[in-house]
């Protein structure tokens, strides 16, 4: 079968399901409608009718998006493959900061720009072109889990622990990754873990006059800055003993171009020293992500009584999450800034993780990506984190795990004017149909 004709006949129909479910605001946030989620929710349902899959179900868990659940029987002695995806998108910010409105669909230079469009609504249509290819009997059996509140957290992440009969595959295609540049077909090999921490100082009972008792009196701003310039030395580098940091040896981004996709200013310099994927991937990173004081704007003269700040923290991905928050919520209650004790609690930690990739479906994946994309493969990793992948590993123990997609690092995920690549979705598209045969082959050989 030649099933790149076929993808590329296929491409404008995939563009079209993908417009219509950009279309759809399915932010699975608090006071965000509901009725939006479930629209999402039901097209994607129908659409996956469309591409062959009969046995479709919807699972329904308290205060959770409702999740696209299917299956497709494997033929005699093919293996079942798994894919996932995500419906729901996160808010769209200020949209007076998007160059065309978040929900209206728009093709522009080879990109449809739209909130949701690589994050993660085209890596669910490229599920739609890898089945319909086939006329909705692929050569593999498919489970298709396509949740609807990823990006808000939901009970959903521990429900493959306790229905693992449901999830079971011999691999598992999270596709909710990228390629590390557009054009460069990328296979995600480890993400890293996460936990918040939260770091409190009161030091007074009420402000009292900077004039008056400033120089003397304890300021609580200025102790937690104090506490806060400790995590990091002169260069910008982690310094809380017990976080792990290793040698990246993958693909990696030079400094001009990671200055460049972040969009750092000329001169700006980067945080820390290595490798870049040592400190985005494979090396700790903490980020003061909130800060509680008086706002500039209504700032008085007064010695300031209490000050919060809210830490991100991510960790490699084979390190505990919970130990490396334990090692820096250690670090700073044993540092106390002008001898005054910081209160330092634990919030939520979520679990990195690291894919083996010497099995037969990363064999063929990786074949099937250089056919599609006509580039060898390279590997990548995630310094963010996908809270099913852990979950759904644990429920296939032997399975192997993939994760890549139709993202690219210039595609402004969760930012103003996301877009994504229609070369990018076909390419995916393509590759997913690809991998099913060639699987299907080397599991039978």
């Amino acid at each position: 079968m030649d099933l790149r004709g076929v993808v590329g006949d296929l491409l404008p129909e995939l563009t079209d399901v993908l417009e219509r479910l950009i279309s759809i605001p399915s932010i699975a946030f608090p006071d965000y409608p509901a009725e939006q989620v479930r629209r999402a929710h039901d097209l994607v349902a129908d659409e996956l009718r469309k591409s062959g899959v009969d046995d479709i179900q919807t699972l329904r868990l308290p205060d959770t998006a409702p999740v696209v659940y299917g299956r497709i029987p494997a033929p005699d002695g093919a293996p079942t493959v798994l894919l996932y995806g995500h419906y729901d998108v996160q808010p769209s910010g200020d949209e007076k900061l998007w160059q065309t409105p978040p929900f209206t669909p728009t093709e522009r230079d080879g990109a449809i720009y739209g909130r949701g469009a690589a994050d993660c609504k085209a890596n669910v249509v490229a599920h739609l072109g890898a089945l319909r290819a086939y006329g909705g009997k692929p050569p593999v059996g498919v489970t298709i889990v396509i949740e609807g509140q990823e990006e808000y957290g939901s009970a959903f992440d521990g429900y493959p622990a306790e229905h693992p009969e449901l999830f079971r595959a011999d691999a598992l295609l999270i596709c909710d990754t990228g390629n590390i540049r557009a054009g460069v077909p990328t296979l995600t090999t480890a993400l890293r873990g996460v936990a918040d921490v939260y770091v409190e100082v009161r030091t007074l009972a009420a402000p009292v006059h900077s004039g008056q008792f400033g120089g003397a009196a304890a300021d609580a701003l200025l102790t937690l800055t104090a506490a806060l310039a400790t995590l990091h030395d002169a260069d910008g580098n982690v310094a809380v003993p017990g976080l792990r940091r290793d040698t990246w040896t993958g693909a990696d981004y030079t400094a001009a171009e990671f200055a460049e996709i972040v969009g750092m200013p000329p001169g700006m310099p980067l945080l820390g020293t290595g490798p870049i994927g040592e400190r985005i991937w494979y090396g700790p990173a903490i980020t003061v992500i909130g800060l509680d004081a008086p706002p500039v704007k209504t700032a008085a003269s007064a010695v300031v009584p209490y000050a919060r700040a809210y830490l991100n923290v991510r960790v490699h991905p084979e390190q505990d999450p919970a130990e490396g928050q334990r090692a820096v919520i250690d670090h700073l209650r044993e540092i106390r800034p002008y001898g005054i004790e910081l209160t330092v609690t634990g919030g939520d930690v979520g679990a990195g993780f690291a894919a083996a990739t010497n099995g037969p479906a990363y064999a063929a994946m990786s074949e099937a990506m250089t056919k599609a994309w006509g580039a060898d493969v390279v590997y990548s990793a995630m310094g963010g984190s996908i809270p099913l992948t852990n979950a759904l590993a644990a429920a296939n123990p032997g399975a192997e795990v993939l994760m890549l997609g139709a993202e690219d690092a210039k595609c402004n995920l969760h930012g103003f004017n996301e877009r994504v690549l229609l070369s990018e979705l076909h390419n995916v598209a393509l590759a997913e149909a690809e991998f099913f045969q060639l699987f299907a082959d080397r599991k039978r050989a």
